[in-house]
């Protein structure tokens, strides 16, 4: 099956200069606690009163974070693993 890019999905210098700064974490603040969470997380748990907050809306809007799902979804499948971590190491070693 070939792959054409689809002129319907916009692409642009800012969506990925987006990805590339996008953080490694969120810091999160609940009830007088400080702490910090994958940018993923769906949940987390206040360390201080042990509440699960919920961190994504998963209302039916899309969020920027569903980019990346869907490049993980991608990434889990044999064919992708083994893309990803050939395209992974041609960086790794890529002098610039």
């Amino acid at each position: 099956m070939a792959f054409h890019n689809d002129p319907d999905v916009p692409l642009s210098h800012a969506l990925l200069e987006a990805i590339r700064s996008f953080p490694t974490y969120r810091e999160v603040e609940h009830c007088g606690a400080r702490f910090t969470v994958s940018p993923f997380d769906i949940y987390a748990v206040c360390p201080r009163c042990g509440t699960q907050i919920k961190m994504r809306s998963f209302a039916g809007d899309t969020e920027f974070e569903d980019v990346f799902d869907a490049v993980f979804e991608w990434m889990s499948t044999p064919a992708g693993r083994e893309a990803a971590e050939r395209r992974l190491r041609q960086i790794a070693e890529d002098p610039d």
